[in-house]
């Protein structure tokens, strides 16, 4: 069904990628390099902030700190700009009948772009840093899909709850700050107790950063409960935000 209105609206799902791409870069001098440049301005002011207190005693410290921003800020990149994408797009479904979840989904397509470009740059510090590429590498893809389904939710989500609440941005910026700090990001968990360090599960993020580092720095593959987990949290908040944007389709337009 979803398929279907795709290919039905894809015209105007191509227009709407190209004009949040744009839009994200518009009179800036730089432009896409910012794409770039942006993650590994945050990378170098964590590593000179971190290093000395957590560096020596994490294997591959560089690589370590920018698996945990590669992840969090597509997250935080995903989840802002989708929330965003209902109200900032009330002008055209107020007047045509389109999918709702377009917007979200073109916004989404825009922060995967960045996302990809900043792999990349992930991927030649990690040859920079001696580590070996193996073919578990390729099981990165199962993380990466989990993590897009589950900014899709995060983003329904939001985006349905800023329509009526519009403190949604504010909260969404202190709660964001909390994951930060409790997702291990430029520490480590190891010296917490066992019971502790199950407890870091509960956070979504840091379950994704965990799997990146176990496939890159340890060069193992998470258990099969690891994997179950996230696809169970990509899926319940897919679930949910598909379920707030059946239940108040209607109520959206009287609210923007």
């Amino acid at each position: 069904m979803m398929l279907q209105k795709l290919k039905q609206h894809q015209f105007l799902f191509s227009e709407l990628v190209k004009r949040d791409f744009a839009k994200k870069y518009k009179r800036t001098i730089l432009g896409m390099a910012w794409s770039i440049l942006s993650p590994l301005m945050n990378l170098l002011i964590m590593w000179m902030v971190f290093s000395n207190f957590f560096g020596n005693n994490v294997n591959h410290y560089v690589v370590y700190l920018f698996a945990g921003q590669l992840v969090f800020s597509y997250f935080t990149d995903a989840t802002n700009l989708g929330m965003n994408s209902l109200v900032g797009n009330a002008g055209i479904f107020t007047k045509v009948n389109v999918p709702k979840y377009l917007f979200l989904l073109s916004q989404n397509v825009s922060s995967l772009i960045n996302f990809g470009l900043t792999l990349l740059i992930f991927f030649t510090f990690v040859a920079i840093d001696g580590i070996p590429f193996t073919w578990k590498f390729l099981l990165l893809v199962y993380p990466v899909g989990c993590l897009i389904v589950f900014n899709l939710g995060i983003g329904l989500i939001l985006s349905a709850l800023f329509v009526f609440f519009r403190d949604m941005q504010y909260l969404w910026g202190i709660l964001t700050q909390l994951i930060m700090w409790m997702s291990a990001i430029f520490y480590t968990i190891d010296s917490y107790s066992y019971t502790v360090q199950c407890a870091f599960l509960l956070n979504p993020l840091y379950l994704f950063i965990r799997y990146f580092r176990k496939i890159v720095i340890d060069g193992t593959i998470p258990t099969l409960q690891f994997h179950l987990l996230a696809t169970g949290y990509a899926l319940a908040a897919l679930g949910i935000g598909a379920y707030m944007y059946k239940k108040y389709n209607h109520e959206f337009l009287y609210y923007v």
